[in-house]
């Protein structure tokens, strides 16, 4: 049995979305709310890795 784990997920899903209707113009908004999921996603990890920087050095 062959498990495959994986995917494109939910925020790369939304963002190829939001991407796609920023390019066929059927949204008009700033490239940075176009942008949004991805950022969001990259300041959550960064966060992430500085809570467990944090508690490795406190323990």
């Amino acid at each position: 049995m062959s498990i495959n784990i994986g995917g494109i997920g939910f925020v790369g899903l939304l963002q190829i979305s939001f991407i796609v209707l920023k390019l066929t113009k059927h949204i008009s908004w700033p490239w940075l709310y176009v942008l949004l999921p991805t950022i969001i996603s990259v300041v959550l990890l960064f966060v992430a890795i500085a809570f467990v920087i944090v508690f490795a050095l406190l323990k």
